[in-house]
């Protein structure tokens, strides 16, 4: 609150906003230091992922991917071929758990929901601006009201980056407040986009004003910026979804995305997830990974020969 302001009314109640979000972000601790951030990382990824290398490990994480396909080449015929291949998975492989959901753009969410069979895999559409989240707000939640109208059953959208590095807490929090007021009971995933928050500082502060506004899940990045997801961000945002639950018993669930190449990659996540929020969060209601190219990875592995099913 600014005592000594002698500004305008509609100067004075911006400033007593950013107060109450700067209210919010003094309850939890700071963020570690990015060095110190780094080397807790490596100390788990040398000590801890080696042991969860394991045929258990990976169906779970097979049962965690929201496969994904959001290139500019997409069309109605090829999502349609994709939402099939999760149909035929059910019978080809009967005794693995399917994937979580199928993430596509808004526009396809009616043709997966017309066709996707498989009642366990949910339906998830990247809105509100994808991928820059530059566009009106009315835009936003119009797409995203559009989405769950044609079927979706999660919707992930991109924190408006441009705004929290340039301190616009209020119009941050806003947006996802709104969006996920749209969403209702759906569930709603807030992409902090982790490589253009660069520090350990920014991306414990975006994961907490996403939290508070409304995220059921934080996610890392939307594979179109790089750096993408990274087990230092991951680390962080598990240590600040953490420190929420300590705080107020909620759970929310957290989901890398963009680079998980390998099934080295997808265990060093499971690891992070596992050392910091513990085993309670190691299932598909609270832990997702974002990828295309892991699935066949996964399931070569699995089954013990390769396969390019997806």
């Amino acid at each position: 609150m600014s005592e000594h302001c002698n500004c305008g009314g509609r100067e004075h109640h911006h400033t007593e906003e950013q107060s109450k979000y700067e209210f919010v972000l003094s309850k939890y601790t700071v963020a570690p230091d990015d060095n110190d951030v780094a080397k807790m990382v490596k100390q788990i990824i040398d000590e801890k992922v080696e042991k969860n290398n394991t045929l258990e490990v990976k169906k779970l994480l097979f049962n965690c991917i929201d496969l994904t396909t959001l290139k500019c080449t997409d069309s109605e015929e090829s999502v349609l071929k994709f939402t099939e291949k999760v149909n035929l998975f059910e019978d080809k492989y009967p005794d693995i758990q399917n994937v979580a959901a199928i993430c596509v753009y808004p526009n396809f969410a009616k043709i997966v929901s017309e066709s996707l069979e498989v009642e366990s895999v949910g339906i998830a559409c990247v809105s509100g601006g994808f991928p820059s989240s530059q566009t009106f707000q009315e835009i936003k939640v119009a797409e995203t009201a559009m989405a769950i109208h044609d079927g979706a059953s999660e919707i992930d959208i991109v924190l408006s980056v441009g705004k929290f590095l340039s301190g616009d807490y209020e119009g941050v929090c806003d947006e996802i407040e709104e969006l996920k007021s749209v969403c209702g009971e759906k569930h709603l995933k807030v992409i902090l986009e982790t490589g253009a928050l660069k520090t350990a500082e920014n991306i414990k502060k975006a994961s907490i004003l996403s939290i508070y506004s409304g995220a059921d899940f934080i996610k890392t990045s939307t594979g179109k910026e790089s750096p993408a997801a990274t087990p230092e961000a991951a680390y962080v945002m598990c240590n600040t979804i953490k420190e929420y639950y300590a705080n107020t018993g909620n759970k929310i669930g957290f989901k890398p995305a963009g680079g998980i190449n390998t099934v080295h990659d997808a265990l060093v996540y499971y690891t992070i997830v596992k050392e910091v929020l513990g085993e309670e969060w190691l299932n598909n209601k609270l832990f997702r990974l974002g990828t295309s190219r892991l699935a066949n990875l996964l399931l070569s592995e699995i089954i013990g020969e390769e396969t390019k099913f997806f």
